[in-house]
């Protein structure tokens, strides 16, 4: 009679054999499991235990750029607004705005929407003028880049429509509408309305210029549909991303609301095993719990560690780098159309401290990213710094740099400003055209118009930004130098 081990292991040893692996095989069917150290019971319920913590590190940075995405939805709801509505901060953004690395030197207009609900939506984007300009960014539930528009976008600032269609969408698109295929049915787009200054008067003018924008459901009365508008300037918004069980609980509405995109489909399992699976109730018992709570606190420090460990280098020998991984960029410009990778792990950091998704990056905006002063330590907000600024920033529009909590990466609670911007009237130049920026707990004498506070409690971090960028910062023509603590 044949073996049980005879029967599992017989056929595949006559093909190894063919191969010339049969003693090899022989010798592992050999093996009991006490002699390769396996304790049926404990020991594979500490294995279990191991692949449920696994699984769980998986999830968080697979799922992480959705989550992101509904911790904003939420706020926003929070805030008084609804799908299919724009919230926008009619003032430069100060630390109430606890989103993650924002631009405290444009004025930012917000439209969630909900596709399995209202059906294809319509965004108008208006032609920039003397009365304004914008740069937006439009993407899905994961944040995968749909187009950009506005001045460096695809209209190049002439204005244009788009039809935001749910997957498998079989309708019509209306004449002169751009059609975004989106393969999720929540989404959301991001317009900054830009600053000439932080005068009242520009600021007035951007808000007036972003309410231009029209946002509406295709199905809406074709006699253009008032977009509604509700101003969230000093409200408390807080998406910094929660390591906690509301993760996966977030993570559970995403997958509950959505159909699997194909490329995806590998995690079926993966979350089944942790409790998360589509049409049943996540209440993960007590044992997998524990294991969610272990996996998250691992995969908080993977993505630390990754974050801290530096991006790529813009400006070789500084501690300047890219906004991401060359691998997010490339494939958010692309909508990970590569048949050979897919970064979930380098894009799981991008979105534990940033959102939006940008479809050509270095077109209307780019971004430089520092954690490390210039003799690589972290920046730690009881110290003095300076950042020289050089002469002839390449941009078409402004350049700013903000710093950050280094823990949150959002902006610093409690401080009055968080940046400094060419398009600050108060910022003062030196002689030759540079300007030297200040970071610390107070301001150095007579410094106060160049200074960003710091927390002296808390590190911190810095971004800095160009507005319509100029091919001498891609060609390396303009340098940024490091930032030197001075005390």
């Amino acid at each position: 009679m044949t073996s049980r081990r005879d029967f599992f292991f017989g056929g595949a040893y006559t093909a190894a054999a063919t191969l010339g692996l049969g003693p090899q095989l022989t010798l592992m069917a050999a093996i009991t499991p006490a002699q390769a150290g396996v304790t049926v019971g404990s020991n594979a319920a500490n294995a279990l235990r191991h692949q449920l913590r696994g699984r769980a590190i998986e999830a968080v940075i697979w799922g992480m750029p959705a989550v992101n995405t509904l911790l904003m939805y939420d706020q926003m709801i929070k805030a008084g607004g609804k799908p299919g509505e724009i919230i926008y901060w009619g003032r430069p953004l100060d630390w109430h705005n606890q989103t993650l690395t924002p631009n405290p030197d444009t004025l930012y207009f917000m439209g969630f929407w909900d596709l399995k609900s209202e059906g294809p939506m319509v965004i108008e984007v208006p032609p920039a003028g003397d009365d304004g300009s914008l740069n937006g960014n439009f993407v899905t539930l994961w944040q995968m880049p749909l187009e950009d528009a506005g001045l460096m976008g695809v209209d190049k600032g002439a204005g244009v429509k788009f039809l935001v269609t749910p997957p498998g969408y079989a309708g019509t698109v209306p004449d002169g509408f751009m059609q975004l295929v989106a393969d999720t049915n929540a989404g959301y787009f991001l317009v900054r309305s830009n600053l000439k200054s932080h005068a009242d008067a520009d600021v007035a003018r951007s808000v007036a210029y972003g309410k231009r924008v029209k946002f509406h459901p295709l199905s809406a009365d074709p006699g253009a549909p008032e977009t509604v508008f509700t101003d969230v300037s000093g409200v408390d918004f807080d998406s910094t991303i929660k390591y906690d069980p509301s993760f996966f609980v977030l993570l559970d509405r995403a997958i509950q609301n959505e159909t699997w995109i194909d490329r995806d489909r590998a995690m079926i399992d993966v979350l089944r095993s942790i409790g998360i699976e589509k049409g049943k109730t996540f209440a993960p018992d007590s044992a997998t719990a524990d294991a969610l709570a272990a996996g998250m606190a691992d995969a908080r420090l993977i993505l630390a560690a990754r974050y801290d460990a530096g991006l790529p280098p813009f400006f070789d020998g500084t501690h300047w780098t890219y906004p991401a991984f060359p691998s997010v960029i490339q494939s958010a410009a692309t909508g990970y159309a590569g048949s050979d990778d897919y970064p979930v792990d380098d894009r799981g950091v991008a979105y534990s401290y940033a959102y939006i998704g940008l479809k050509r990056l270095g077109a209307g905006q780019f971004y430089l990213i520092n954690i490390k002063d210039a003799a690589g330590e972290s920046f730690e907000g009881g110290n003095t710094y300076r950042l020289t600024v050089p002469p002839d920033v390449p941009v078409k529009q402004y350049w700013s740099v903000t710093a950050y909590d280094r823990e949150t990466h959002a902006l610093i609670q409690g401080v009055d400003r968080a940046s400094r911007a060419s398009n600050a009237a108060e910022v003062q130049t030196n002689t030759d055209g540079s300007v030297d920026i200040w970071f610390g707990p107070k301001a150095p004498d007579g410094k106060e118009s160049n200074w960003v506070p710091t927390d002296p409690a808390r590190r911190f971090e810095l971004m800095f930004r160009l507005y319509g960028p100029t091919h001498e910062l891609f060609d390396k023509k303009w340098t940024l130098g490091d930032v030197e603590q001075v005390d």
